[in-house]
């Protein structure tokens, strides 16, 4: 049964096709079957979505995916509706199940396009169905799969695209040349973790979901490397505070950075770490500083530092720190986080402290990176451009490269942890969010959970949620003009979860 109600679980195509094996040769689902379930929940779709919908263009290629095109078509016809059919490869090159569907189709006498055909009627058509190339690109799309593409992309029409728009790797959510822009995916048996981040979203629109009624066992017995954070997580880890709770409670974040012209850095990252919850806020910043910052925010501990002594003093007093923000590349710079990586307290590290880190690596452990792509680029010594056509492999990469705790920024942004060998994805946060300012508030909210009493690994996990969280709660204005400080107000309430019902 079709529903919008998505599971947490993501997985790689290998993974997909092997519960697909195993629901065929070990429960005994025949795979016509399967493509059947398949085509009935993709006719589901399209009714919910496009009730009004007469006449569907389906655009058929080779393999299962074309298949549940065909099959699709046949649904659709019986209901009433008029259907047209693409046929991107002929029948009789067709193999097993998806040639099975193809002659369904052929033998209720459907109306077969020609892609000249396509190009002049596409535009009269109510919905266009995406079952051309399914999950098993590997390389870029070219001759008439990508003209047909921008056909689809350029017509102005809704798109169902069946288990994943033609053109994106499901595995990465990585543009192969082009890609359908679909408004509704329907994803089938496992989703794939590929539309969850980098273009994935983008492309995909409205992701929908059926299990094609395979048996649980198999779902159980399929380890998934990549889950979708939930928010359930932030109730379990931050309970109601007792009554007796104090400050020395609650932790102690001392943020070092803000050198010559960045103190508006640290205190973002400072602010951050207060409405997260932080006991005691500090900040650790030129002698300049001073007077701005404690003037403008009475609550936090301003102390001007011009040396590593200085800052020896301060670490001595706190619970955890934040290294980064507006540090800058000079020998203050270099020399206040050398101190800080000589402690044991646990860390989290941005911005300037990754791009010094780039240049001279070390893999100290205790500590959380949060790079964003181009920070990942410089920390594994590649393009940002490879670190983008697989997020999954790059933030693992970090946290082995660098024995820590990964949170790789971005469009589905990632927390790998090395302890328990997983990926978690945050599906919140939008486009709003592209501004400065915002990594150094995740920072701060991060940091206070750790201050907490969180482990490493739930304060990056609950933090990107919490952070990317009220991001939607500030687009709810609007996306443009954004600011970073808009955040704070909700990210007090989302760490607050045990009141979230009074304020919804």
């Amino acid at each position: 049964m079709i529903t919008n109600s998505l599971p947490s679980s993501l997985y790689r195509v290998e993974q997909v096709r092997e519960m697909d094996r195993i629901a065929i040769e070990d429960h005994g689902i025949p795979g016509y079957t399967l493509m059947q379930r398949a085509a009935s929940a993709a006719y589901d779709a399209l009714i919910q979505h496009w009730p009004a919908s007469k006449k569907i263009i389906v655009l058929c290629g080779a393999g299962n995916n074309g298949g549940d095109g065909y099959l699709f078509a046949c649904q659709a016809s019986a209901a009433g509706l008029d259907v047209s059919v693409l046929a991107m490869t002929d029948v009789q090159a067709l193999q097993g199940d998806a040639r099975q569907a193809a002659m369904a189709w052929h033998n209720l006498q459907g109306k077969i396009l020609s892609m000249e055909e396509v190009g002049s009627c596409i535009h009269s058509s109510d919905v266009l169905v995406d079952a051309l190339l399914g999950t098993g690109v590997q390389r870029d799309v070219e001759g008439d799969w990508l003209q047909l593409i921008e056909w689809i992309n350029d017509s102005g029409k809704p798109v169902l695209s069946i288990d994943i728009p033609s053109g994106l790797q499901a595995d990465t959510g990585v543009v192969m040349g082009i890609a359908v822009r679909a408004n509704v995916t329907v994803s089938y048996i496992g989703l794939k973790q590929g539309c969850f981040t980098a273009q994935g979203p983008e492309y995909s629109g409205k992701l929908v979901y059926d299990d094609l009624q395979i048996p649980p066992v198999i779902f159980e017995a399929m380890h998934a490397d990549t889950t979708v954070l939930a928010h359930d997580l932030i109730g379990v880890n931050l309970p109601a505070r007792k009554l007796d709770c104090h400050k020395g409670l609650n932790g102690h974040v001392l943020v070092v950075g803000g050198d010559h012209g960045m103190s508006g850095a640290v205190q973002l990252a400072a602010s951050g770490a207060a409405r997260a919850g932080a006991g005691l806020v500090s900040i650790a910043t030129r002698r300049i500083h001073h007077a701005v910052i404690t003037a403008n925010h009475p609550e936090l501990m301003c102390h001007a530092v011009e040396s590593a002594a200085d800052l020896s003093v301060l670490l001595k007093k706190v619970t955890v720190v934040i290294v980064g923000p507006g540090l800058g590349q000079s020998d203050w710079g270099k020399e206040l986080l050398s101190v800080v990586l000589q402690t044991r307290l646990p860390l989290v590290v941005d911005a300037d402290a990754l791009n010094l880190l780039a240049a001279d690596p070390v893999q100290r452990g205790h500590w959380v990176l949060t790079p964003h792509p181009g920070e990942a680029a410089r920390l594994l010594s590649c393009a940002t451009q490879k670190v983008q056509r697989d997020r999954f492999k790059s933030v693992q990469a970090l946290a082995d490269q660098y024995n820590a705790v990964a949170v790789l920024k971005g469009n589905g942004s990632l927390v790998f942890s090395r302890e328990r060998q997983h990926v978690w994805l945050c599906s919140q946060g939008n486009p709003g969010m592209a501004t400065a300012g915002m990594g150094d508030i995740l920072t701060g909210v991060i940091a206070a959970l750790i201050a907490q009493g969180l482990s490493l690994e739930n304060a990056a996990r609950i933090g990107v949620m919490v952070h990317a969280s009220a991001g939607d709660d500030a687009a709810k204005e609007g996306q443009r003009g954004m600011m970073a400080t808009d955040l704070l107000g909700g990210i007090r309430r989302w760490v607050n979860r045990d009141n979230l019902e009074a304020w919804k």
